[in-house]
């Protein structure tokens, strides 16, 4: 435990030290709510609404946890600090939580800030805010645990274009964020569902709206991705462990 915590805590400091991705993780998805309700008060779209367009935007948000976890590993897998690592008594398991742990209250503190910055533009604050940032924790681990993978297979430049391009706009085009994508349908609409990201929005709005009823179709979705993709995380990340 108490190297699993030091192990935590050299990783939070590793975090707050990369200040450029930091500041860009949590600033940029701030701007982007700021100016869609911007366009919003002059050309109101129902899309655009803030009680439905907060929780895209913190899923958004939550994409670049992705990008801190994956470049934290793939550095540290490249440096002789990862061998040092693998030479001390440290388990599996506490890399997997040293790495993991940190990243959750980071990511909380992520979908807060989109979520106060929206109460500015009247955003309903009722006790069922509460409930919209709790349904968002599964999607938290799925964001952490897709960095993990990406972190484990990829060297930090990898990282950057898989979690950093690829992913976001991936959460941002098939998240139902911007457009509802039934309006596109066909094989968009497929892919979108098939997805985890509208389905986290889905249930984050649901939550806000007190339909809570119609939460869990799309909170049980989310929570099978968290759980399938960080078993295949801790499974690859152990794996390059071994062999590496």
């Amino acid at each position: 435990m108490t190297k699993m915590l030091a192990f935590c805590t050299r990783n939070i400091k590793e975090m707050l030290r990369d200040k450029t991705n930091l500041l860009f993780g949590i600033g940029f998805p701030v701007i982007v709510l700021l100016l869609l309700q911007a366009i919003q008060s002059n050309i109101p779209v129902e899309m655009f609404e803030i009680n439905k367009l907060t929780p895209g935007i913190a899923v958004f948000g939550l994409s670049f946890i992705s990008l801190f976890s994956g470049v934290l590993i793939a550095k540290d897998r490249s440096s002789s600090f990862m061998l040092r690592l693998f030479a001390s008594p440290m388990k599996s398991s506490d890399f997997i939580y040293g790495y993991t742990l940190p990243l959750i209250p980071m990511s909380l503190a992520q979908v807060l800030i989109c979520f106060l910055v929206a109460m500015i533009f009247k955003l309903t604050i009722t006790i069922n805010l509460l409930l919209a940032i709790a349904v968002l924790l599964p999607v938290m681990i799925v964001f952490i645990a897709i960095g993990l993978i990406c972190g484990s297979l990829l060297n930090d430049k990898q990282v950057g274009g898989i979690c950093g391009a690829l992913l976001t706009n991936l959460t941002a085009w098939l998240s139902d964020t911007w457009f509802d994508i039934s309006l596109v349908g066909g094989w968009f609409e497929t892919v979108a569902n098939a997805l985890p990201f509208v389905h986290a929005v889905r249930a984050s709005r649901t939550a806000l709206s007190g339909n809570y009823g119609d939460i869990c179709p799309d909170l049980w979705w989310t929570v099978g991705y968290a759980v399938v993709l960080t078993g295949l995380a801790i499974f690859i990340f152990t794996r390059k462990m071994n062999t590496d």
